[in-house]
């Protein structure tokens, strides 16, 4: 008996490969990882060309429809273009009048004048913009000099006691030396047309006088010798005369600062002339003197210390619009007679054209007022 064996067919082996391969689970992944990338590489070669195509989609136009053409044109008067403002004055400060004048190199200050900061005594390691200067640390204050804007009312003071008055004495100059006028010789020769000599001894001081006068030769001359001059007393000299030079600049309070400048000078801050510096420096004198006369002819004086801060409101033309607010640690009266300085010699006349592109149409400013 004979026995053969037939090979299996092809569909038989695949099988048997695919269950090997599946019961293996390295195998299984790898078959998982190989249909999967064939997967999505079929759906790109199917869906790409419609993903990626540019072809624009066809408008569908509605009956008796016709394209239209809009045209917009915006008249240049209708909305202007901004103008660009200049960069408003950082800070302002209060100069000194006898300072010379010196451009600074840079400085965000600026005043009634150019300036450049320095001091009398100077500080070598020290470069600020302002001078060293003793003072109140609780306070603000730009101002660097103290003076006075108007002449003080003059006050009788109370007649000392009568004391006796020192004795009259008469100032007489010395006698001076004074001599006759000497005689001459004459002599003459008997010849008619020869000339004769006359010979004279001049001497010193003489005068058309009858007798000599005993004094002395070169005498001074003394104005008003005649007249009669009271004795020095040294008991009771007289008083020296002295003149004192008042600054034509408001009173100041001094804020503390113990850093200075090394220049050497009458103390000045680092400042830059501008029309709106000197109209705020005319501006500040003008309610001062104001202030002090409200003050004087009131007759009250609030409590050394305080003070009242005033906001407000100025406009182009240089009135005063708007109190905005008044508060302080003076009093009533005290704000009153402040608010009053400032709106009574309102208005302080109009702004230049510089001042209005910079500042606009109004301006709102806080003055400080310290009573000390």
């Amino acid at each position: 008996m004979s026995q053969t064996l037939a090979s299996p067919s092809p569909i038989v082996s695949l099988r048997r490969a695919w269950a090997r391969l599946w019961n293996d689970p390295d195998s299984r992944s790898i078959v998982v990882g190989v249909i999967g990338m064939l997967l999505v590489h079929l759906l790109l070669l199917l869906f790409a060309p419609h993903l990626l195509r540019n072809d624009r989609v066809p408008s569908v136009l509605r009956p008796h429809s016709s394209a239209r053409e809009f045209s917009i044109e915006i008249a240049p008067e209708t909305f202007p273009r901004p103008q660009p403002k200049a960069p408003p004055p950082f800070k302002f400060v209060e100069t000194n009048p006898n300072a010379p004048e010196n451009i600074p190199d840079k400085t965000q200050n600026f005043g009634a004048q150019n300036q450049q900061a320095a001091q009398e005594k100077p500080a070598p390691d020290q470069h600020n913009d302002r001078p060293a200067i003793e003072g109140q640390k609780d306070i603000h204050s730009t101002q660097i000099v103290t003076g006075q804007l108007q002449k003080p009312t003059e006050q009788l003071e109370k007649a000392p006691p009568e004391q006796a008055l020192p004795k009259e004495t008469a100032t007489t100059a010395p006698r001076q030396e004074q001599n006759p006028l000497s005689g001459f010789e004459k002599s003459t020769n008997p010849t008619e047309n020869s000339f004769g000599t006359g010979i004279a001894k001049p001497t010193e001081s003489e005068h058309a006088i009858a007798e000599k006068i005993e004094g002395v030769k070169n005498a001074p001359l003394i104005e008003g010798a005649n007249s009669t001059q009271p004795q020095i007393d040294p008991k009771h000299p007289r008083p020296r005369q002295s003149v004192v030079k008042q600054q034509q600049v408001r009173p100041a309070i001094f804020e503390e600062n113990k850093f200075g400048t090394a220049n050497i000078g009458p103390a000045a801050y680092d400042a830059r002339w501008s029309n709106y510096g000197q109209y705020l420096q005319k501006m500040i004198e003008t309610v001062q003197i104001q202030w002090e006369r409200i003050l004087t002819e009131s007759r009250v004086y609030p409590v050394n210390g305080t003070h009242v801060e005033v906001k407000f409101k100025i406009d182009k033309e240089g009135k005063i619009s708007e109190i905005i607010n008044v508060e302080g640690t003076a009093g009533n009266q005290a704000e009153h007679a402040c608010t009053s300085a400032i709106t009574s010699r309102s208005p302080y006349g109009p702004w230049t054209d510089d001042m209005i592109a910079v500042l606009g149409e109004s301006q709102e400013m806080t003055f400080m007022f310290y009573y000390q």
